[in-house]
């Protein structure tokens, strides 16, 4: 409902879970202010874009989002923000539809310099350099709920520097957010019900390595592991270096801690991934993933791969494809590589032909899906538990705790709905992307 005399703002969010819980965290901003907060294609007085800059593709929606914005209200201030902001600022100042421009460190006081450009019609605010940046930015009470699971943002920041990726310059050094806040954050979420968490960072292996005294990721999953109320913790995608004996002796003491774990990956190939700056070899990843299948004999493995990056020879992708093959990934996401500005792999010679990228992506994500079925099929007949998300098209739609989706008919829940219930179900039918299931 509208309401009477209110400033209205209205916000796109692209890109990562941080970029979204980030997003959230603006919005509480707004709500405390006195700001009414309406859908992106409704009429606002302010539009705010949170921008992605990982690839060039990121760029352009970011560029068309806030062009379109100003088309829903001509008279209103549109704000970019974010990635793309914090590495092309000079780009985006020739953007007529653009009236203010923040960085990722000015999020957290964005209200104020919206009120000072209302006041002042001031443009010109100078962006923090995220790079000298050595404090976790906390933006307080956030609570990010994707339907029945929070997203904590838990770090900031990647010190990696693969030869592709743009994001250490958008976001900075490594910073680790103090164990006290998460834990105080989470607390207040149980509150709400809600019953599953998801630990989300731009390098969530890298928390606690800013810290002067030791205390790692490890120390903190204990720690929210023993908060009652939260019955599920999921792991965002992690550096495969961070699995080892030592850490999977001490997580599988942790029983809600979910057994779906996304490791990058990027490359099959040691020649493609020595290019990239990934820092570890195909022979040490196989021995990451023997290590969790030693540990969870259910754990559900995905990833990401790039495809046709500079000097990919077809013998190189073809030890890729063989190497995903042995591994067989629950899924895989599967991305064309794209050159970005300010990264040494722009530079490399040997760019690849986009109809090659475009056939090699093809057949992986072929792969992928045929993997994916064959999951579902080792599954008939077999009992999961489920925690059931959303109803839909006459299916309640919902997760097993290693991140199989799943689908029960609705005139399957005879006394009441079940969103945010876990319950325990069996599987009937496996399909491509999900498992029919019935109590």
């Amino acid at each position: 409902m509208e309401k009477i005399g209110m400033k209205k703002v209205a916000f796109i969010t692209l890109g990562c879970k941080v970029n979204q819980y980030e997003t959230n965290g603006m919005i509480q901003q707004f709500i405390k202010s006195g700001y009414q907060v309406v859908e992106p294609n409704e009429k606002a007085d302010i539009y705010i874009i949170n921008t992605c800059t990982v690839t060039n593709m990121s760029d352009r929606k970011s560029r068309q989002m806030l062009r379109r914005v100003r088309q829903c209200n001509p008279q209103a201030i549109v704000v970019a923000c974010g990635c793309y902001v914090q590495v092309a600022k000079k780009e985006l100042e020739k953007i007529q539809e653009i009236d203010l421009i923040l960085g990722n460190n000015e999020k957290k006081d964005i209200v104020k310099y919206i009120e000072e450009y209302r006041k002042k019609q001031n443009k010109q605010i100078e962006i923090e350099d995220v790079m000298r940046q050595t404090k976790f930015v906390d933006f307080g009470e956030v609570t990010y709920t994707e339907k029945t699971r929070a997203v904590i943002k838990i770090q900031d920041g990647c010190d990696r520097f693969c030869s592709y990726c743009i994001i250490p310059y958008a976001r900075g050094r490594v910073r680790s957010r103090r164990p006290e806040s998460i834990l105080l954050e989470i607390k207040e979420i149980v509150k709400q019900g809600i019953k599953e968490i998801v630990i989300t960072g731009i390098h969530v292996a890298s928390y606690g390595k800013d810290f002067k005294q030791e205390y790692q990721l490890i120390d903190l999953l204990e720690e929210i592991n023993q908060i009652e109320g939260i019955e599920r913790i999921r792991l965002g995608s992690i550096e495969p270096l961070l699995i080892n004996e030592e850490f999977m002796k001490r997580l599988i003491k942790l029983k809600k801690v979910c057994h779906h774990f996304h490791l990058s990956l990027q490359s099959g190939c040691d020649e493609t991934l020595e290019r990239m700056n990934r820092r570890y070899t195909t022979s040490q990843f196989i021995n990451i993933v023997n290590i969790l299948r030693k540990y969870y004999k259910d754990v559900i493995l995905t990833t990401d791969i790039i495809v046709g990056f500079p000097g990919e020879t077809e013998e190189e992708f073809s030890k890729t494809y063989e190497f995903l093959k042995n591994i067989e990934f629950y899924k895989m996401h599967v991305f064309k590589y794209s050159p970005r500005k300010g990264t040494k792999a722009a530079k490399m010679k040997e760019q690849i032909d986009g109809n090659k990228k475009e056939e090699r992506s093809q057949k992986l994500i072929e792969l992928s899906n045929q993997i994916e079925e064959k999951y579902h099929k080792s599954y008939l007949g077999k009992k999961v538990e489920v925690l059931f998300e959303e109803k839909k098209d006459g299916v309640y739609k919902g997760h097993t705790q290693n991140y199989l989706l799943a689908y029960l008919p609705e005139e399957q829940v005879k006394a009441h709905g079940i969103e945010n219930e876990i319950i325990e179900v069996k599987c009937t039918c496996a399909r491509k992307d999900y498992l029919l299931v019935e109590i």
